[in-house]
This record gives structure tokens, sequence and C-alpha cells, in this order.
């Protein structure tokens, strides 16, 4: 596996016609995820915190969605996590993907999918896109 790099991307949320397109943020440098989404009032789609295997919300402004990954795209767990809570950590997770508190259930995102990964600004490991789809391997 390749190098994250900070960035910006596209987050893909299942097959098909219920496809969701979401605008992702990419925290990969340690200052840009021990940042993450501190004092900000909201987030216009998504974070992507990589690597990470837990989180927090002390000082945050709102409350938040949060999915644990592992290696290959696949969501481990969702959780929403109001501010000042710790999170568990998940030995499996590799990645982190934040939103605001309902926005992964609008999306459909749910334990046991999987999601696809494009940098579109920086770049993802081994190039531009990442699939976490079933060929992977």
């Amino acid at each position: 596996m390749g190098t994250w790099r900070n960035g910006s991307g596209i987050l893909t949320v299942g097959t098909g016609a219920g496809t969701q397109e979401v605008p992702l943020r990419i925290a990969a440098s340690y200052g840009a995820r021990a940042r993450g989404l501190l004092g900000t009032d909201g987030v216009d789609g998504a974070l992507l915190i990589t690597p990470c295997g837990s989180v927090h919300t002390f000082r945050m402004r709102f409350a938040i969605d949060v999915a644990y990954l592992d290696r290959e795209f696949g969501v481990l767990a969702v959780r929403t996590m109001k501010p000042g809570r710790l999170g568990l950590p998940r030995l499996r997770a590799r990645h982190v993907v934040e939103a605001e508190a309902g926005a992964m259930a609008e999306w459909g995102l749910r334990p046991g999918a999987r999601v696809r990964v494009s940098a579109t600004g920086g770049d993802g490991p081994d190039g531009p896109s990442v699939d976490g789809g079933p060929g992977r391997g």
C-alpha cells in the first residue's frame, strides 16, 4: 500500500442506482489528523483520517458520525458521537471517515458495506483512486 497525502477527493458510497458521491477532505499528515474537524462549525461532505483507529470529540462544536474502515475500505462500524466523547479503539480499523451527525444514515453507509475513495487533490496510495470493492485483493 502506498502513502496517503493531505488533499481532497470523492467518497463513493453504494453501488448501482443507489450510489452517492460525497466531497471528501483527506487528512494524512500528523498535523492534519490531529486537527481533524476541531475549530469548525460543520463539514461539507466528509473527512477521511488515515491512518486512524480511534477518534475523540473533545472541543468539538457539533455531533459527528464516525465510520471505521478496514484496509480494504470495508465498513467495520458506524457510530454517532456527541461533543466531549472518546471513541473506543477499533483494532482492525485503518481509516476513519467523519461527517455531520445523520449524514451517514442518509448515504446508506452501514457496517459490512464497502466504499471507494478517489483522490482529486494530493495523492492516494498507488495513484489517484482506491477501490474498496470486491475485486481488490
